[in-house]
């Protein structure tokens, strides 16, 4: 089997190649036998006995912290198992570093794009499998490589552009493409249509099946259970660092997934309280900037308002203007019935308005900072005496977040980056909660999250609106909004093109309102 793509044919001089072992399909591949991981008297991953089979699609589920991260690193070579064994093709091996892991044919497409924002798209694709040519690179050459490449596969991406000029979902189609064109027997995704639209994702499932009958082993991680019973063959479920069980997808269904990942059942994800609508906190009239044109809507205290459609259809920069974080050209925002003019980030605190991006880690929290530290960004002026920070109220007030919002971490002292992506989304939430702020504008909060994280998330909301402020939520995933929305508007190509009251419409309506067909 060689993948659908092996770059490595093309270089004029020495590179390694891919090291090939045939297994008949359905034939055990890979095999983990009492894998474990501890750090120090932490562990990450207790002794776990798996086999993936050659050419299945093996999906992983688990909540957040339950060990997917941990054992993907594990695979790839990115650290060193504490004990147990690996049988790759019946042979045992180290998986000691990502060289040797790649060299196998173990690949995996990350959550967040491990790229080089600053390199082409091509370059990026070719990232340590330059062509070149007496010791010359062939830029030209790998552009056009690249490019055939990405239309063979349905990407409708230019090889040429510079990867920080896509949206973060193209940028994650370029880590699917670069990882499909070497040379791959076993590939991982996690959590792959995180900020995938829709049609995104159709192409994604198309090549991953494609994949699938070359003979290439896939391994999904999603907390997305729709995706999970379209493509998987079985499913494996993690909790709390143990191997809790392995179905056939033939033979399981959501309730009893969701039982195993968290040893309890939930009633209702989408979890919803009705609660008296308050007074207008914020009202836009026509309001007009890049990316958005002639949007008016309100928000009342005690309410959700839902913002839907595709990836760049407006939503986000629509909320990046009324927070200031990118000039408004045209239109008017009224503030508790007051004309306001905001013009920059914190001018908008200032009144009570908090956002939580869509990119937490590039926009929402300072990585290289502990997380108590990230929670009282916002409110280092209401720690302070005089110019000292009063210690005992710094560590109260983080010590509150961690506990109300249930972050799963020893210390507020660890680093923010060493926390998974549930618990990232958290802290985010946890500065603007200390904040007290009005109005609360939630840019998909809950990717990459499990459905326990995102029943809290959701039972945060009800919280938040019980003390009177008002939610703008932003999301792709139209389960999510129609569900929780009070009031759902659609976005397409920048304008607000419809409205609905609670449930209101169908998913069908919504979807042809957001796609235009």
């Amino acid at each position: 089997m060689t993948g659908l793509y092996d770059v490595r044919h093309r270089h004029e001089e020495g590179a390694a190649t891919v090291v090939r072992h045939p297994v008949p399909k359905g034939q055990p591949i890979l095999e983990l036998r009492g894998l474990q991981k501890k750090y120090g008297a932490v562990e990450a991953l207790k002794p776990a006995s798996l086999t993936f089979l050659c050419g299945e699609i093996h999906a992983i589920v688990g909540e957040n912290g339950a060990g997917k991260s941990t054992l993907i690193k594990l695979l790839t070579g990115v650290i060193r198992r504490t004990s147990g064994e690996v049988f790759w093709c019946g042979e045992p091996v180290q998986l000691s570093n990502p060289t040797e892991a790649i060299a196998r044919g173990i690949n995996a497409v990350h959550q967040e794009v491990v790229l080089c924002p600053h390199l082409s798209v091509a370059a990026n694709m070719f990232l340590g499998d330059e062509m070149d040519k007496n010791g010359l690179m062939r830029k030209r050459a790998m552009t056009a490589a690249a490019q055939a490449v990405l239309n063979d596969l349905g990407f409708n991406l230019p090889a040429a552009a510079a990867l920080s000029s896509l949206t973060i979902g193209q940028q994650q189609l370029v880590a699917t493409a670069r990882a499909a064109m070497r040379g791959t027997q076993f590939l991982i995704f996690d959590e792959p249509t995180a900020y995938l639209t829709r049609q995104e994702s159709a192409q994604l499932f198309r090549l991953i099946r494609r994949l699938q009958a070359e003979g290439v082993t896939i391994v999904y991680i999603s907390h997305r259970m729709e995706e999970v019973f379209e493509l998987a063959d079985r499913v494996s479920v993690l909790r709390d660092g143990t191997h809790v069980g392995t179905r056939k997808i033939s033979e399981t269904n959501d309730a009893e997934l969701i039982a195993l990942m968290i040893n309890r059942t939930i009633e209702q994800i989408y979890h919803k309280e009705t609660l008296p609508i308050g007074a207008t906190i914020v009202e836009t009239r026509g309001l007009t900037g890049p990316g958005f044109e002639n949007v008016s809507l309100s928000v009342r205290a005690g309410e959700i308002v839902g913002l839907y459609g595709l990836i760049g259809a407006g939503r986000s920069e629509f909320a990046l203007g009324l927070y200031g974080r990118q000039p408004v050209t045209s239109g008017e925002i009224y503030w508790q019935g007051k004309k306001v003019d905001i013009r920059n980030e914190r001018q908008a605190m200032d009144l009570g308005i908090a956002l939580a991006p869509e990119s937490r880690r590039d926009q929402g929290l300072c990585l290289n900072l502990p997380i108590g530290l990230n929670i009282n960004l916002p409110v280092f002026d209401r720690l302070t005496s005089g110019f000292t920070i009063n210690r005992r109220r710094e560590i109260a007030n983080a010590d509150r977040q961690i506990k109300d919002l249930k972050i799963k971490t020893p210390t507020r002292r660890v680093l923010a980056s060493a926390m998974s992506g549930g618990n990232q989304q958290k802290i985010v939430i946890g500065k603007w909660l200390s904040h007290g702020a009005k109005l609360f504008i939630f840019d998909e909060p809950t990717v990459g999250v499990d459905v326990g994280t995102k029943a809290e998330i959701y039972r945060l909301f009800a919280r938040l609106l019980e003390q009177g402020a008002g939610i703008i939520l932003i999301s792709s995933y139209l389960p999510e909004v129609y569900e929780l929305a009070d009031r759902l508007h659609v976005f397409r190509q920048g304008k607000l093109v419809a409205s609905h009251s609670y449930r209101g419409g169908s998913h069908e309506d919504v979807l042809t309102q957001a796609i235009g067909v």
